[in-house]
């Protein structure tokens, strides 16, 4: 059974690049965070502008719009106490020309955003930060941009970094595509994720983090179906968050590590 510690008067600053990236990648860690009283921050870099929605947009509503709005309703289930928006643009998939628009994400001085998450840090009380691996996850522009800012930031601030990636090994077992992150490394012709070796911690939760965070994903349904997330399978896909942490325990370590328990196990 998980414990909950009491983690209040901690302050945690998570940047993703895209609307729904902060349900399928750290979901359970929101909630988990929340649910122990500390304060989460989520700022969102872009509005993932370039996601075609799967579903009729309402007379006048814009994708980027429907995405902001459908980011709130996640961030609402996954107790997140402050939502930032950054208003950059998204930058498409590799090699699309899209990048190159004037406020594309992966066009923009990344220690110029990276000031202003540290001055938000700063303001926030923030001692963690959580942001994208070296490697973006699996290699999209505005996720390496994410890391390249938020890993600027926590030097600025001397924050203690949770850099978040996906363990490759544990889902080609548990799920064989069966994880999104499939999908759209496919979908950018690159790899994705790391190796068990490469992670330092994983964050898992119980049946109620899983289905707040089952929830927070189909909420962005311009993007993702219920369908797409089958609730047998959905436990081994999503039921681990997983991180690169260098240092001395922080914060998230407090949540316990998955990882460890796992190792001990083999």
């Amino acid at each position: 059974m998980l414990s909950t510690p009491d983690l209040r008067g901690h302050t945690v600053l998570a940047l993703h690049a895209h609307p729904d990236d902060e349900a399928i990648f750290t979901g359970i860690t929101l909630r988990r965070l929340a649910d122990a009283g500390a304060r989460t921050v989520l700022v969102l870099a872009t509005a993932g502008e370039l996601g075609e929605s799967r579903v009729p947009l309402a007379p006048g509503e814009t994708i980027a719009s429907r995405r902001t709005a459908e980011l709130e309703r996640s961030a609402e289930l996954l107790g997140v106490s402050r939502l930032v928006l950054l208003g950059r643009r998204d930058s498409g998939l590799p090699g699309w020309t899209s990048g190159s628009h004037p406020r594309a994400l992966a066009g923009a001085d990344p220690l110029r955003l990276a000031r202003r998450i540290a001055e938000l840090a700063v303001a926030e009380g923030a001692e963690t930060l959580i942001y994208d691996d070296e490697q973006g996850i699996y290699g999209h522009p505005d996720h390496v941009s994410a890391h390249r800012i938020g890993s600027a930031a926590a030097d600025l601030v001397g924050a203690s970094s949770y850099r978040m990636t996906v363990d490759r090994e544990h889902l080609h077992l548990s799920a064989p595509d069966g994880h999104l992150v499939h999908g759209a490394a496919s979908a950018a012709a690159v790899p994705f994720g790391r190796t068990t070796a490469e992670i330092t911690l994983a964050v898992a939760g119980g049946a109620e983090h899983l289905a707040r965070k089952r929830a927070a994903i189909t909420a962005h349904a311009s993007q993702v179906g219920a369908e797409h997330l089958p609730v047998a399978d959905f436990d081994a896909a999503y039921g681990i968050e997983w991180f690169r942490h260098q240092g001395a325990p922080g914060v998230l370590d407090m949540l316990g590590n998955a990882h460890l328990t796992a190792l001990a196990r083999a």
